[in-house]
Order: C-alpha cells, then structure tokens, then sequence
C-alpha cells in the first residue's frame, strides 16, 4: 500500500490526518482512538425515559411508604404516652391520698374509710387504664435505673444493695419510667476502726 502525499490528500483528509496525530518526545505518532456516537432510535429514547420515570416512581412510592410508617408510629406514641405530663402531676396526690389513707385504715368500718376506698379503686382502675404500675421494690437488689437511694442503712441481715424500704413507690407507664422509687438501701456494718475515726 503506498502512502499519498500531502499534495494528492484532499485538504479535508489533510486536516483529518493532522488532528488525529501527536507528535511525542521520543518521536512517535500516537492516534488518538474516535469514539463512536451512538444514534439511538426514538423507540429507544422513549424506552430509556420510560425506565427513568419507572424508577423514580419506584424510588418516590417506597419514600412514600415509609413516611406512612413513621407518621403511623409517631401517632401511636403519641396516643401511648400523650398522658404522660399530666400523670406525673398527679402523682403527689396519689401519695397524700395514700396518706390519708392509711391514717384512716384505724378505722375501717367508718364512712369517710369506705368512701375513700372507693376513690382508690377508680384510681388504680384509672391508671391502669393508661398503662401505668406503681412498684415497690422493697427487697429487690437496688437498680440506678429504678430507683433512687434517699439513705443507706447498716445491716447484717441483707445483702448489701438490697433495699430495705420503700419510702415513696415507683410507676411506671407502659415500658418507660414514669417516676423512679425512694428507698432505703442496706450497707454493710461499719468496722470498730471506721466508727473510731468518724468520732474522731
């Protein structure tokens, strides 16, 4: 195959020739690859922007999906623990009452105990309904996460960390703490030594 010169190149294939060329440092010519168009039908256009809209309708419908599994969630805690504030004030009235109560289980057979004992029972039926528990976690092992220590208690009948007696109960509200009980939790006997130095 003979190679044409510039003078028999037309000057389009000359401008071709001289575009697709580089001159390297070691004197080689490196062609640069052409990159073939692709002409698509307009069948296949409609097809890709028929997949693109599939899919973002894909991506849009599980968005969708989600949103309404939140929102549904949220809602159903809100309905679980809308309450909440207003129980946790109650509270300090359900202790006075038990007070009151029990000042008055001398006399058990009086009116103002019956009737007062009627009021407990729409209480507790009051506060299950809304999913709260009262706890008294005396003789349990003590728990940070329940209880609260008012005073330690030496003692050598009980493990240390046990507690000892509920000074004021706990509730609970469904699974969550509603308010942590006050008790008093056993510590071992103090050693002759210790008590010397403290009244020292």
């Amino acid at each position: 195959m003979t190679n044409l010169s510039e003078d028999e190149l037309t000057p389009e294939e000359v401008e071709e020739t001289n575009s697709a060329e580089l001159e390297q440092p070691d004197g080689e010519v490196e062609v640069e690859p052409e990159i073939p168009e692709v002409q698509l039908t307009r069948e296949e256009e409609l097809e890709l922007e028929v997949a693109k809209w599939k899919d973002q309708a894909v991506r849009t419908a599980a968005e969708l999906e989600n949103y309404r599994k939140r929102v549904a969630r949220d809602l159903q805690e809100a309905r679980k623990y809308g309450n909440r504030g207003l129980l946790e004030d109650l509270l300090p009235v359900l202790d006075n009452f038990k007070m009151g109560m029990d000042a008055a289980a001398s006399e058990e057979s009086s009116m103002i105990y019956m009737g007062m004992k009627m009021v407990q029972t729409q209480l507790d039926e009051f506060l299950g309904g809304n999913g709260v528990k009262a706890h008294d976690p005396t003789g349990q092992e003590f728990d940070h996460n329940l209880h609260e220590a008012i005073s330690q208690e030496e003692t050598e009948e009980h493990p240390e960390g046990t507690i000892l007696r509920t000074v004021r109960p706990g509730y609970t509200m469904h699974d969550k703490l509603l308010r942590a009980a006050n008790v008093i939790v056993a510590a071992p006997p103090k050693s002759e030594e210790e008590t010397e130095e403290e009244n020292s």
